[in-house]
């Protein structure tokens, strides 16, 4: 009895571990097609194609035109729209079908999120293997992707009565919460993975979750520029418009509105993002190595400092090639990568969630 007794621990913590590691493996499932869609997303947006669409019919949408009829019904709502009528009338009906598809294939990965998420989510919850405190954090993603799903409507809709695109605003808005997505996404899978050395201080572990702020915000700056298509002007580095800091960035009154609306202010605004993360995380890297030599800590950001330099590189490079498409992917793609590990090296620092037997223990 007393043997019994003694190896329960030790069987409840490798129930634990073995729940963990199969949540884990379905949250970076998750993470994968998250990547997916903001790459295609993305994509969507480059190609002007995020218009192509002008209905929202989350059931009923899934399934895409499948004859001549269907093509010309859906044809001729795009018709419709100022998007057509001031920048692509005369457009043949298979240049339409080219940007339908990146659209189609945009909302498709969407619902496929929601339904990556949601099924397993009500499997693991049912068979017991969601810990308690894990529950909320969630069906709180659960509910931003939701949220998501409106936001992405409210974003195309602005696009098909005044506009020949869709909002700047509403664009950053999308993509943002995207990355908050993915980010607390990344934060819960990695607080359930094992981690080989004890919480950092609390001084390192606030300036790494700065980063991850700081990331988020770079990204917020990057869909500005996006949806002003900012990054097709002033196509030198690392002047620009010939000067350190260029000229006429306040022209629009009230002032405020030059930096959501005027591109050059944008575009420069993105660049002085981007020099902060550089610093911040260059800062960083020389406190942790520091203050926690020779730890996984200081490894983890060496590393994320090598990605920063890495993410700088490919965004001057695409401005400066004048954003070609696979170019500006791979800068979209790669800020997600930086994100993602800025995200994990933050809950690094601070540790794994604790064992649910161990706390059951310690109470």
């Amino acid at each position: 009895m007393a043997a019994i007794t003694a190896a329960a621990p030790y069987a409840g913590r490798d129930r634990d571990l073995h729940n963990r590691a199969l949540v884990r493996g379905w949250l970076y499932v998750v993470l994968l097609v998250l990547v997916a869609l903001v790459l295609v997303g993305g994509a969507t947006r480059l190609t002007e194609s995020g218009l192509s669409i002008t209905e929202w019919q989350p059931i009923h949408g899934v399934i895409p035109p499948l004859n001549d009829a269907e093509w010309q019904e859906e044809f001729l709502r795009y018709q419709q729209i100022p998007q057509y009528t001031e920048l692509n009338k005369g457009m043949s009906i298979e240049a339409f079908k080219s940007i339908f598809w990146w659209e189609w294939v945009h909302r498709i990965l969407a619902r496929s999120v929601g339904v990556v998420f949601a099924l397993p989510l009500l499997f693991f919850w049912a068979t017991r293997r969601i810990e308690s405190r894990l529950g909320p954090k969630l069906v709180g993603i659960l509910l931003l992707g939701g949220l998501q799903g409106a936001i992405g409507w409210w974003m195309v809709a602005s696009g098909l009565v005044d506009r020949v695109s869709v909002s700047q605003y509403r664009l950053a808005t999308h993509l943002t919460l995207a990355a908050l997505i993915f980010t607390a996404t990344m934060v819960v899978a990695r607080g359930l993975a094992p981690h080989s050395e004890p919480a950092a201080d609390r001084s390192t572990q606030r300036l790494a979750g700065f980063i991850v702020l700081l990331a988020l915000v770079q990204i917020y700056l990057g869909g500005l520029v996006a949806g002003l298509d900012a990054g097709l002007s002033y196509n030198t580095w690392p002047l620009m418009d010939g000067k350190v800091i260029p000229g006429d960035l306040l022209l629009l009154e009230p002032a405020w509105r030059n930096f959501f609306e005027n591109p050059k202010t944008v575009q420069f605004v993105h660049r002085l993002g981007a020099y902060t993360v550089f610093v911040v995380a260059l800062w960083h890297m020389i406190a942790t190595r520091i203050r926690l030599r020779g730890t996984t800590h200081a490894r983890r950001a060496t590393l994320l400092f090598l990605i920063v330099l890495v993410q700088a590189s490919i965004g001057i490079g695409t401005l400066l090639m004048q954003v070609p498409l696979h170019m500006a992917l791979t800068h979209q793609g790669f800020a997600l990568v930086l994100l993602g590990f800025a995200a994990a090296h933050w809950r690094g620092t601070k540790g794994a969630y604790p064992l649910p037997h161990e706390v059951a223990v310690r109470t």
